[in-house]
Formats: structure tokens, sequence, C-alpha cells
């Protein structure tokens, strides 16, 4: 029987190697643990045409993580060695030169079977995943492989998260964003939202 990652599950755990400015080094989730929310995001190989921008726009983006004090950690099935090519090619190469966090190497395709998002060809399937500080999984989706993320939206789902964690009993609604109206999580008590929404205006 295969076992799903699931939301309110313990993210499964890895030690492998990765790169950050330009130095290889051990990545292992678990130490994230009690410190940062983690995303990891994952992406089929280097040089295909998405996964560049993608990767380059959350890292351009790298302050507003670290607001929410949230580590990413990009991952494919290439080799360290790959990684360090790629982030030693210029932009407009196709490159990630300056990316503000660790490409992740997965070249023996565990960590990508763990999230099961090994395709049939050996690459990953774009999926992110969004963990928490004590190691539980929080959101995740897979895009299609032609398809772009958008960190826009990305940092929605993460300030919705944290909020939902921090506020116990408050739930957030539809296109929810930091400073908006919540909705009590208790099913008589939302309808103090709804009626606010939807009540008929005074003329």
């Amino acid at each position: 029987m295969i076992n799903f990652p699931q939301i309110g599950k313990a993210a499964p755990n890895f030690l492998t190697v990765g790169v950050y400015k330009k130095r290889l080094g051990k990545i292992r989730l678990s130490d994230y643990r009690g410190k940062k929310y983690v995303i990891l995001l994952f992406y089929p190989a280097n040089f295909t045409p998405v996964p560049p921008t993608e990767l380059i726009a959350l890292s351009d983006r790298i302050s507003d993580f670290r607001k929410l004090s949230t580590q990413i950690l990009a991952i494919s099935v290439d080799s360290p060695f790959s990684h360090l090519r790629n982030l030693l090619s210029h932009r407009e190469e196709g490159g990630l030169e300056n990316l503000n966090y660790p490409l992740v190497s997965d070249l023996t395709q565990t960590i990508t079977s763990d999230y099961q998002l090994l395709s049939e060809e050996g690459l990953a399937f774009p999926g992110l995943f969004i963990i928490d500080k004590e190691g539980i999984i929080q959101y995740y989706n897979v895009n299609n492989l032609l398809c772009g993320r958008n960190v826009n939206e990305l940092l929605r789902i993460l300030e919705c998260i944290q909020y939902v964690k921090e506020n116990p009993g408050q739930a957030c609604p539809a296109n929810w964003n930091h400073d908006d109206q919540v909705l009590y999580s208790h099913p008589l008590k939302s309808k103090l939202y709804f009626k606010n929404l939807y009540s008929p205006k005074k003329s």
C-alpha cells in the first residue's frame, strides 16, 4: 500500500546534498523543525524551460518569504554538479545565477518518490509542499509540466496557513489577503461573516 503525503501528517524527512552560494553541503529537512516553515518546490530537471522562471521569481521575492520565517528548498533529480553548473549560468542563458536559496539534489530519486512526484520518465512532477515548524504538511499541489506557479498566490496561501495556526477558531475565506476580514471556523459563528457580506444594503 502506497502512503501518500497527507495534510496534517509529518513530512517525509530526508538527508541529501544541496548547493547554495556555489558551495555543496548536506541538507536535512528535520534541521528546520522548530525554526522555520519550509517550502519544498519540486521541478522536473535543470535547464528545462519553465522551472527557471519559477525559481528566479521566488528568489527575487526572498525577502517576503524571510519575513514569514520560511525556507525555500528547490528539488530535482539532478546531481549536485548539475545544480552547480546551473547556478553558475547567467539568467539570460536560462541559468540561476545569484539564487537566494539552495538547490537540492535527489539523484537517487528517493525524495521525489517519497513525496509521490516521480514521473514514468524518471523526472519530478512540479509539486509544492508547505511544511510548518513542527514538520507537518499544511498544503501541497501539483502543476501541469508546462504551467508555471504563481509567487503571489504562494505567499497568500502561506500567510493564510500561518494566520489560522496562530488564531485557533478562525478561518480565511476565498481570496483572503492579509488584513482582510476572516470568519469563524465554527459553522454557527461563521454565519455572522455571511450576514455581513451578503445582507441587502440599506439605501
